[in-house]
């Protein structure tokens, strides 16, 4: 009879499992959201398992650090932005050496007994951290502190590990879709982004309705450059020059390769006398750098700039366009030039010597 109990608590509890595996399987199939999804998936965790505190972290793979990405529980919300290097810590050691970790009672366990009894303020009971890992890569971590079911069961721990990878294919799947975006709106060349993500931003700005100011920027005599040594060597200043524009604008700013050796920039919030300060900067960076010294060539470049803003000189997505080029190519009639549009049209020329106001 209590055998029969037994088999009965057994496949109840694998009908448990199924259901929820079908339902963190429909989750994968139905959304390509990463928060989405791993929130399906430490839900349906948290039901099973009861933990009080549980948590979702990722690996930065450029810091080499773990982040909170999903935290529920008693201080979760200092938890946010909190960061752990690999290796330390529960979380930073199961993420360095892809093993899991599972104490299902601390006092029982000499060393997690002194952890547990130097922080009594955790209140930790027992402890599970399992890797999330795809391609033998750990992604993150899954933990669940003071569960209330038996994590030393073949049941519990073959659950854990099918939910974790579970976790890894969503955030695989997040990885692609990220990625592909990524190439539809880079131009290949230069690393910037491409024209269309330029239409796809102004549409964006305009939308918002407030000041933005869009920069074009022509580099000079580029086609002899091209005629001399090369449309390999040209591509690959253009990526140099498209590096150095990406850096002399700062993060807040956008710039694009808009086509040729033509590149954009939209200032976003910044006023014209804002902008054509941020201008000057990029025509000083460019004039002072020196270009492919790796390929012994150390070339010299000089760009003819145009600007404007919005909505002074164009409310819309075609005229905002429009009046920056225009003011592009009333810079490139003497070239190494700074045109700003301006009340008719105010040419403000910027020379080796500085700068000179015409109108």
């Amino acid at each position: 009879m209590r055998d029969k109990r037994k088999f009965e608590v057994i496949e109840s509890r694998q009908l448990d499992h199924l259901r929820v595996f079908h339902d963190v399987a429909r989750s994968l199939t139905t959304s390509l959201e990463l928060e989405e999804i791993l929130g399906a998936i430490m839900e349906k965790m948290a039901q099973f398992f009861g933990p009080e505190r549980w948590s979702m972290m990722m690996v930065d793979e450029t810091s080499n650090e773990l982040y909170y990405a999903i935290a529920v529980g008693q201080d979760a919300a200092s938890l946010k932005g909190l960061r752990v290097p690999m290796g330390e810590g529960v979380a930073g050691w199961v993420a360095a050496t892809g093993n899991p970790l599972i104490v299902p009672d601390v006092v029982l366990d000499p060393q997690w007994s002194k952890f547990a009894a130097a922080h009594p303020e955790l209140g930790i009971q027992s402890i599970a951290c399992i890797p999330v890992r795809a391609a033998d890569k750990t992604l993150g971590v899954i933990q669940l502190l003071n569960s209330k079911l038996d994590l030393m069961s073949e049941y519990s721990i073959s659950f854990l590990r099918i939910l974790c990878d579970y976790a890894a294919i969503a955030i695989q799947n997040a990885k692609s879709v990220t990625l592909i975006q990524e190439l539809t709106i880079t131009d290949d060349v230069t690393g910037l982004f491409n024209a269309r993500h330029l239409y796809t931003m102004l549409d964006e700005q305009v939308a918002i309705g407030k000041v933005f100011s869009l920069m074009f920027m022509d580099l000079d005599r580029f086609k002899s450059i091209n005629d001399t040594h090369g449309h390999l060597v040209g591509s690959r200043l253009l990526a140099e020059a498209g590096g150095l524009l990406k850096r002399s604008i700062g993060p807040d700013n956008a710039a694009f390769r808009y086509g040729g050796d033509e590149f954009v920039v939209l200032f976003p919030g910044l006023t014209k006398t804002a902008a054509t300060a941020a201008t000057m900067t990029i025509y000083q960076d460019l004039l002072s750098s020196r270009f492919l010294e790796g390929a012994g060539l150390s070339l010299r470049l000089t760009g003819s700039f145009g600007l404007a803003t919005y909505p002074e000189d164009g409310n819309t997505v075609p005229t905002i366009l429009r009046a920056a080029d225009t003011m592009m190519y009333e810079a490139k009639s003497t070239r190494n030039n700074i045109a700003v549009m301006g009340k008719g049209l105010l040419m403000e020329r910027v020379a080796l010597a500085g700068v000179r106001d015409e109108r």
